[in-house]
Order: structure tokens, then sequence, then C-alpha cells
């Protein structure tokens, strides 16, 4: 007689209107809808086991059956053949996307040419991944979550002026309770793209949900981590703008996303199968035509529950969403640097100053009109932002002191002291910086003898600038000669003019005329013909 679990409840009964109503077995069997042998063995097997009515206190029906016909028989052959390492199975599969039971099977069976066949190794390891694989079903409070991920397949768009084909990424957002959708196509799956449709996904539900739950994509999270996953730095500022939280799923975990799992799905039946035959040549036009397709998806009525997305939108999800901030988000970009020995960072091609840490790694936060320097959290140097290349934008601030004091010294510095100490003075300096290709190559000069200033009067210091002019030695070094030997207080020769002088080797002029010939020159003549 086979042995059925639901069997039990009428072993049970037919006990029950024996021993304790006293039926005949005619009578039992017309009660249970049964057999009158049925009714029969199940009597013998009872008297058998001693079973009687009530039974013992703690029984069930698995103690019952076990009673009446003992443990349950194993397959014989079973016990002979070796059975498969189904935990060494299960990480395998895991740990490699492209590994199957069949590839499996086939090492199983090389190893033990006796053992189970296909189907029953794939039934046994089905068995015992029920076991280990329990699915915890989620509860979805009202606007507590949205669930955002990118579909797989992408949507052709075509250049109108020479045909080039680009692709595009189809963007879903999902809202646990409800399962509201949204969905649009980006040009690619970049920040902007990203935090730009989550930003359009909050402005398409006229609010703000507590949770975001995006999976692990490079745009949006940094390092990718079980515990604690390391977003990036303008995702994370959208998030405080907008005052909602991001939490990212596990690693290779896709039912921590489930809802926007099936939520991508539908919008790949609903939404991409239904523009298989259209050809779009901008961007813009396939989002209308998506648009118009999610609304129909959102109004589309339920199979198993009354109502639809929308319905459920409005009665459970719209009147706990937050509302949206004042302002739209600014999307800043985050980039890091380090900085240069010249306690400069590049951005784009221009040099901003930093406070000097020379070697340092900073974070550049950048926005159309602004740059911002971060160090350690901490905002250092802001600069206006400047599209010229290969330029700087210096703040004296930031250079070190003694930069500071080196720049502090411009020529018309430097001539403005010089006239304080006298006239001369400043003809002085005036004939350094003249005399060097570049100013900036005789301020070395003309601050020592503005430190020489320091150790001398400035009645000795305009002396000693009045003879280096006279005598033309407009240097440093004959200056601080001038008054080591105290020559600036003796009085200036001045050159007496008289008429030339006349010498027997002095040619004079005419010497030099080339109109005549001296008798030098036809000596030389003379002998170049001879030779």
């Amino acid at each position: 007689m086979p042995r059925k679990r639901l069997s039990m409840r009428k072993l049970r009964e037919v006990l029950r209107l024996r021993f304790e109503l006293k039926l005949s077995q005619n009578q039992i069997a017309r009660s249970c809808a049964i057999s009158q042998g049925t009714v029969c063995q199940y009597l013998k097997r009872a008297r058998a086991a001693e079973i009687t009515w009530p039974l013992p206190e703690g029984w069930n029906e698995a103690r019952l059956e076990e009673a009446l016909f003992g443990p349950s028989p194993r397959r014989v052959y079973e016990n002979q053949r070796p059975l498969p390492d189904f935990a060494g199975l299960h990480k395998e599969l895991q740990d490699h996307r492209h590994l199957t039971l069949q590839l499996l099977w086939e090492e199983y069976r090389q190893n033990h040419p006796n053992g189970y066949s296909y189907t029953r190794f794939c039934e046994l390891y089905q068995r015992w991944r029920r076991h280990l694989d329990v699915v915890l079903r989620q509860e979805h409070k009202p606007g507590e979550k949205l669930f955002v991920d990118y579909a797989g397949p992408t949507i052709p768009i075509y250049d109108p002026q020479d045909g080039t084909v680009c692709p595009a990424y189809l963007f879903v957002a999902v809202l646990g309770a409800s399962n509201y959708t949204y969905a649009e196509a980006t040009a690619s799956q970049g920040l902007e793209d990203w935090l730009g449709a989550h930003i359009r996904t909050f402005e398409f539900i006229e609010g703000v949900v507590q949770l975001v739950i995006p999976d692990n994509p490079r745009t949006g999270v940094k390092r990718a981590c079980r515990y604690e996953p390391d977003l990036n730095p303008a995702y994370q500022e959208m998030a405080q703008h907008y005052s909602v939280g991001i939490l990212p799923a596990r690693p290779r975990r896709p039912r921590d996303k489930a809802k926007v799992e099936v939520g991508v799905k539908i919008a790949e039946r609903w939404i991409l199968a239904a523009l298989r035959h259209r050809k779009f040549f901008s961007l813009l036009e396939l989002n209308q035509a998506i648009r118009e397709l999610l609304e129909k998806l959102n109004h589309r009525p339920f199979k198993k529950r009354p109502g639809y997305r929308a319905s459920l939108f409005e009665e459970l999800d719209r009147p706990a969403l937050k509302p949206l901030p004042a302002h739209r988000f600014e999307l800043h970009h985050w980039t890091e640097a380090r900085v240069n020995i010249d306690y400069h960072v590049q951005f784009d091609f221009h040099f901003y100053s930093v406070p000097y840490n020379s070697g340092e790694m900073v974070e550049i936060r950048s926005t159309a009109s602004t740059i911002e320097i971060y160090y350690r959290g901490e905002r250092v140097a802001s600069h206006a932002r400047s599209h010229q290349p290969y330029k700087a934008t210096t703040i004296a601030a930031h250079r070190p002191k003694s930069h500071q004091e080196h720049l502090a010294w411009p020529p018309s510095r430097l001539l403005r002291w010089a006239q304080s100490v006298g006239p001369f003075t400043a003809q002085l300096f005036t004939a350094i910086l003249e005399s060097k290709p570049h100013p900036e190559m005789g301020y070395r000069s003309c601050l020592g003898i503005l430190r020489l200033g320091k150790d001398y009067t400035n009645a000795r210091l305009e002396a000693a600038a009045q003879r280096a002019v006279a005598t033309g030695a407009c240097s440093y070094r004959s200056v601080k000669s001038i008054l080591q030997h105290a020559l600036d207080g003796q009085p200036l020769e001045t050159a007496r003019l008289g008429p030339p002088l006349e010498h027997e080797n002095l040619r004079g002029a005419a010497y030099f005329d080339s109109s005549a010939t001296p008798p030098q020159a036809a000596l030389f003549s003379e002998k170049e013909e001879k030779c």
C-alpha cells in the first residue's frame, strides 16, 4: 500500500472512530471515503504496533508514520555511490559565472565512473541547495526605498549626417512599496548622466525617498565593500543635497535589489521590445517615446492584485515622500591631484595655488565658475575658474614667506626707497636696472645697496652713489668699496679740457682718411707686386 503523507490524517480519523466510537470497519470506510480493505490494513498495523487512541502526548504525523510503517527506505544503490561535495560545487558556481552543472557533473563522472546520472546529480544538488539558500521576504514601507540600475541591452541612436550609431543606456528606477517605475535613456553611464538620472527621477515622482539602493557602479561607488562601501564624493554630495541616504547593494547579491531587477526586466519587455522597430536620431526623440510607453506601463493593471502602479503610488508612496529642495542640485566634479613643488595644482591645463604642501594629495571640487581645493576634508583654497591653458592663478598668501619677501620688491618700490635717500641714489638704481636685459636681474644689486644703508648713514650712501654715477661704476661692489675706503668724503676730480696734444707718434684724423694712401700702405703694395 502506498504511504502518502496526506493519508496520515485519515489514519488518525480511523483510529479515533475505531477505539473511541467503536464503529465497525464498514462504517469507518464510508465515513472516511476509503475502502474497507484499507481500514483493515491500518487497524492491523495499529494492533501490531500496540497503538491505541488517544495517541501518546507529543506524537506527530512523522512519529505515527514511523511507528506504523517503519523508517523510510533508501535506495540501495545510493549507499554504494560517492556523494558529490555540494558545498565545494556551490562555491565554484558562485566564483565562476560561466560554470554549469553539466561541466561539474562531467568532471564528477571522470573521478567516479559509477557515480550518479546527470538527472539525479542535479536533483540532489537542488535538494541540498534548498536547505541552504533561504530567501528573506522584504517588506517595503511607503516612501522608504528607491531601487536604481541600468538595463543590460542598449538602444541605437543614428547620426542623421553620416549614419554612425551611438548606444543609449536605459536607466530604471522602481519604488519599493508601489513598484512605480521611472525610465529614461542616457548617452553614457558616466557620472553626469548617473546623477542627472537620479535628479530627474526625484522630479518625476515629485518627492524624495529615504534610501536609494543602487548596485555598485564605478560612477557611484568608488570602492565596493559588503560592510562599508566608499561612495563617490559627487554622489555623496548629491545625497546630502536631497537629504537621502545611499545604501549600495552587497556585491554579487542581486536579491538585495530584487525590485529593480524585476523592474529592469519589465522595462526591457514593455519599453525596449516595443521600440525594436523604430529608428531614433536623437536622445530627446528616444526619451519622448520612452515617456509615452512608461505612462502605459505605470497604468497597466496588475494580474494578481487590484489596481496598477500609478494608483498604488498615489495611495502609498506619494503621501510618504519628502518634499524636493528649493533648488536643483548643481553637479560638482571631484578629482585628485598632487601639489607640485611650486605650490600649485593642475586642473584642466590651468594651475591653481594652494598653501605650501609640496607632494601632498588634495581633492579638487570644480564647478562651471569656481575651483575649490580640499586637504583631508578641509577646504584650503578657492579660486575663480579660469580656462586659460598653461597659466597660473596665484594667491599671495599661499606663497612661502621667503617668496613673498622676494616678490615684495618690485622696481617701483626700490626706486621709491632710493629717492628717499637722495637723487643720486635714485639715479644709481635706475642705471643698474636699465643696464640689465631684465629689471629683475638688477634686484640683488639694488637690495645689496639698500642693505648698506643699515651700516652707513643716508648722507654717506648718497655721496657714494654720486661718485659711482660720476665714474660709471654703477654696481653694488663699487658702492661698497667707496664706503669701505671712505672715498665718499673726498672731492670729485673734474676732467680738464684743453687743446689737443701734438706728438710725432700721433697720426691724426687724416691718417685714417680713405682718400689718402699712407706710406706704410704704399710699401706693402710694392712688396706684394714683387711677390
